[in-house]
């Protein structure tokens, strides 16, 4: 059985960490990383290619990882509203990492960044892949981290969503 190489997309306006990450991302073992300094050529890279993580910046000009998340999971033309993707940045005041988990980040990640705590974030996306939900008001993965079964408030589901997509293809090998 042929696997599929994993496709990775870094987004981030500023040249060096953009590097920095990509290269950290080759050295756990992605082969094909993509690279964008602006979330509009990050776009049509992602239609144009299978993007099975994406690594994006918060804060950068004219559209930012907040509206570019938005993009991906909601605009029509989206090729993959699915895709996993994990929000770098330097500014993570609780507002900002509430608004990225209400956006449908999957992952947060705080700059400075290093190689151990880079990779705990792909294999949680890998290993705990949270099911997506939709709403009228979200739609992205699951933002609940923890179970509790004690919980009876007005916002308790009735029944627990079943896994909408793998984070990564079934023929991906990672």
């Amino acid at each position: 059985m042929k696997t599929r190489q994993l496709t990775v997309l870094v987004v981030d306006d500023n040249i060096h960490m953009l590097r920095i990450i990509a290269t950290m991302v080759r050295g756990f073992g992605f082969d094909k990383v993509l690279t964008a300094q602006d979330p509009a050529d990050a776009f049509e890279i992602i239609k144009s290619n299978a993007i099975d993580l994406i690594f994006l910046d918060l804060r950068m000009p004219v559209l930012d990882g907040i509206e570019f998340t938005d993009m991906i999971r909601n605009s029509p033309d989206s090729p993959d509203p699915y895709v996993p993707i994990i929000m770098i940045t330097a500014h993570s005041e609780r507002v900002m990492v509430q608004k990225a988990r209400d956006i449908g980040v999957t992952e947060f990640c705080c700059k400075p960044i290093n190689a151990n705590t880079l990779y705990q974030r792909i294999v949680s996306v890998v290993n705990y892949n949270r099911p997506f939900i939709r709403s009228s008001t979200y739609f992205g993965p699951d933002r609940r981290r923890r179970q509790d079964p004690n919980y009876k408030g007005p916002e308790r589901r009735q029944t627990e969503p079943e896994p909408t997509q793998p984070a990564f293809g079934a023929d991906a090998n990672f």
